[in-house]
């Protein structure tokens, strides 16, 4: 008996989005221009851009290969391309599969957030003077506050399952075509306004003059794992969504589309965020926290600060749900292809299963001490699953493609994809030393990013 179907994308302008939507999310409005921040700016944002073009861009181009050439879901793709009895390679899947329920645990907990920053910028709550030890304070009040970190999370989930019960074409592709336009249109009208503000320009300098003596080993390697997390590689979700990919669509263009969107939205992030800091004196360098703790204190002291406000938390409420879609989709897909289930059935026992995960992991932030080897349930999560299994997926995966399937096969699927045989150098070699030495880095200093 054949297993049921998951059905295809109905265009191409629909995969583009919704895989776009799946690379773009809170990495790339949240973390990227922290990170940036921390590193020095403009230095860093050129690594990041170059490690993008050297490593994820082919990673990302494996991963759709692997994945429309099987036509199956993580654990199924590398069964069908590697069919030798006995074979490992399955394995590769499974932890895909793991990584993809791991993440979206957590994320959803952080994806809760937005929608409580949201409702306090429509409630006009950041409208009044604000300092930033205000806004800490308010942040540590919604983090703590057992039932609304718990609640959010929950209703962050519930708008996922809506979403992928539809399916393919019918929720995810349809979804995608919605929200992606309305998150571009968006962020671009926040852009204006930011580089508009006095003072923003040195927002501008900063992210664009690079200052290469700021330029540590920490930021090369923290530029490298935020091109492998900023384009959703190693944890599946690029091999699900090529196997619902149609076989004419040319999937070199389509895999160099996703990552030229991601890399864009993550710089207009910083045009957005950066202007706006330097335009009131605050400092780039706020570290996490520069999202929910350094912004809100920002938008009472521009024009028009509570559309601001608004606008932008709604910009990261949507960038989550984009991404929060390709995760569940991840391990539905692996259910309703393995495992014979149905899309229903699937969809609601994971997430129901992943909400019980995600309740540690958000009481962990200041409701409750909940702490495994000395950290929090939370950055445990992101360490084990956002950091080390997407690393090692992605090494994997570069392996796989490069040596085990063949970067020949892969690029037959590709179907004569300019520049073939630097892809296939970089897939061999430079992929897989360059993972590799990041993850040595994280094992031999225990900086997580």
């Amino acid at each position: 008996m054949s297993a049921p179907s998951t059905g295809k994308f109905g265009s191409r302008i629909g995969f583009i989005l919704a895989a776009a939507g799946s690379a773009i999310g809170l990495g790339n409005i949240w973390r990227f221009p922290y990170t940036a921040g921390e590193n020095g700016g403009a230095a860093f944002v050129l690594v990041y851009l170059g490690f993008v073009a050297l490593i994820g861009i082919p990673v990302l181009l494996a991963e759709l290969s692997i994945g429309r050439a099987s036509g199956k879901n993580p654990v199924g793709a590398f069964e069908t391309l590697d069919p030798k009895r006995g074979s490992k390679w399955p394995w590769v899947g499974s932890l895909g599969v793991l990584t993809g329920f791991g993440i979206l645990s957590f994320y959803s907990v952080i994806a809760g957030w937005t929608l409580s920053y949201l409702w306090r910028a429509l409630s006009g709550e950041f409208a009044s003077a604000m300092s930033p030890e205000q806004s800490d304070v308010i942040f540590k009040q919604i983090i703590s506050s057992p039932v609304e970190v718990v609640v959010m999370a929950g209703v962050f989930l519930l708008l996922t399952a809506v979403v992928v019960r539809g399916g393919v074409s019918g929720g995810i592709e349809r979804a995608a075509k919605v929200l992606m336009p309305m998150f571009f249109v968006v962020l671009l009208v926040l852009a204006v306004r930011a580089l508009t503000l006095p003072g923003g320009g040195a927002g501008v300098t900063f992210l664009f003059e690079p200052d290469f003596s700021k330029l540590s080993g920490a930021a090369v390697m923290s530029a490298l794992g935020q091109a492998l997390f900023s384009l959703s590689l190693g944890m599946g979700a690029m091999i699900t969504y090529g196997s619902y990919l149609q076989k004419q669509e040319p999937l070199g263009l389509a895999g160099v589309s996703v990552a030229l969107f991601d890399t864009a939205i993550a710089v207009l992030a910083g045009l957005i965020i950066f202007p706006a800091l330097f335009s009131v004196g605050a400092e780039p360098s706020a570290g996490p926290g520069l999202v929910f703790v350094a912004m809100p204190a920002i938008f009472d002291q521009l024009p028009m600060g509570t559309a601001f406000g608004v606008a932008f938390y709604a910009l990261l409420a949507v960038a989550a749900l984009t991404s929060t879609i390709s995760l569940l989709e991840v391990v539905v897909a692996y259910l309703v292809g393995e495992r014979g289930w149905n899309r229903e059935k699937a969809v609601w026992v994971v997430t129901g299963t992943c909400f019980l995960l995600a309740i540690p992991s958000a009481l962990s932030q200041g409701a409750v001490d909940i702490q495994l080897f000395g950290q929090s349930f939370l950055d445990l999560m992101n360490i084990l699953f956002g950091n080390v299994s997407l690393s090692l997926g992605a090494l994997l995966i570069a392996v796989f493609a490069g040596w085990r399937w063949g970067a020949d096969k892969a690029l037959a699927e590709m179907k004569g994809m300019p520049m073939g045989g630097l892809w296939a150098v970089a897939i061999r070699y430079v992929c897989p030393l360059a993972i590799a030495g990041i993850m040595i880095y994280i094992l031999v200093t225990g900086n997580f990013f």
